[in-house]
């Protein structure tokens, strides 16, 4: 990836602020194919539920520090204690529903990972392995749900994933580059599109 000039244009919603340009430089429509990270943003994109996705990017670190790394195995294994020590982490979100949904979901993520070969191979096989590139123009345009993210919410709320509807679904295919959504006129839009 070519990192913009000054003057290229990108996606308005991440304006100037450093962290939200790098995540959008060099993130954000990406496709991610790895177990890891696919959780990662599992757990970052329920825990933005409610909130701005900056928010969460501003403590990403304390949240990976938080959930050993984002090591699925790991965090499937927390129990109470493990619970009590993230509600008192001010580093971030406290929210109690949302720390065991992260764990609740680290063990349905295991469960699809065995009865698929990987958690990748099922969520992937959604759109056949091939990200979805849209041709927005306007922010206006891109939408917050999708039909196929209302399907791929239900499908994964009945295999026992929690704070993972159709809007938070349809945020994470656009992080994991399930979709890309940059607008034709940012740099990104071309170079994910090859």
């Amino acid at each position: 990836m070519t990192l913009p000039m000054k003057n290229e244009a990108r996606c308005p919603w991440c304006g100037t602020d450093e962290l939200y340009v790098k995540y959008h430089d060099r993130e954000w429509g990406v496709p991610v194919r790895d177990e890891r990270k696919l959780f990662e943003f599992l757990v970052l994109e329920g825990a933005q539920a409610g909130l701005s996705w900056i928010t969460i990017l501003r403590r990403r670190e304390n949240y990976r520090a938080a959930f050993a790394g984002f090591d699925v195995r790991k965090v499937a294994e927390f129990g109470e204690e493990d619970t009590a020590r993230l509600v008192s982490d001010a580093g971030i979100i406290r929210n109690r529903a949302k720390i065991e949904s992260a764990v609740k979901n680290a063990r349905a993520f295991l469960k699809v990972a065995e009865e698929y070969g990987s958690f990748g191979s099922y969520l992937w096989g959604f759109v056949d392995g091939i990200p979805i590139v849209n041709h927005w123009e306007d922010l206006s345009q891109v939408p917050a749900v999708t039909p196929l993210a209302e399907k791929i919410s239900k499908d994964m709320k009945k295999r026992g994933f929690s704070f993972f509807g159709p809007t938070v679904c349809y945020a994470h295919m656009q992080a994991t580059g399930m979709v890309n959504d940059h607008l034709t006129r940012c740099f990104r839009h071309a170079e994910l599109a090859k």
